[in-house]
């Protein structure tokens, strides 16, 4: 998928790479590439987004989710979640794959 526009995304779902572990601390998710050797630690905020993004059978029902749980509007939400998981997906850390269920 190379496209990281909401209307290609919202009935993805995200995965974790086989190549990639991750732990939830405290106050960050710490993820580790294993291919790469490189550590990324997600704030608070980030860590939610994607424990809720994990959980969530599609994208778009992750939204909905962290929107309410955040008190903002959906746009808001799906405009930084397209921004995290372009992040994501750029550092090899996550799969989007279109929803089968």
């Amino acid at each position: 998928m190379s496209d990281m526009d909401w209307s290609s995304l919202r009935a993805c779902r995200m995965l974790v790479p086989e190549h990639v572990v991750h732990r939830a601390l405290a106050h960050e998710t710490v993820l580790l590439n294993v291919r790469t050797s490189t550590y990324h630690s997600l704030d608070e905020v980030g860590a939610r987004f994607f424990e809720v993004m994990l959980a969530a059978p599609s994208l778009e029902g992750a939204s909905a989710e962290l929107a309410s749980e955040y008190e903002q509007p959906v746009e808001r939400i799906v405009t930084d979640l397209v921004a995290f998981c372009a992040e994501l997906r750029e550092r090899e850390l996550i799969d989007l794959r279109p929803n089968r269920d």
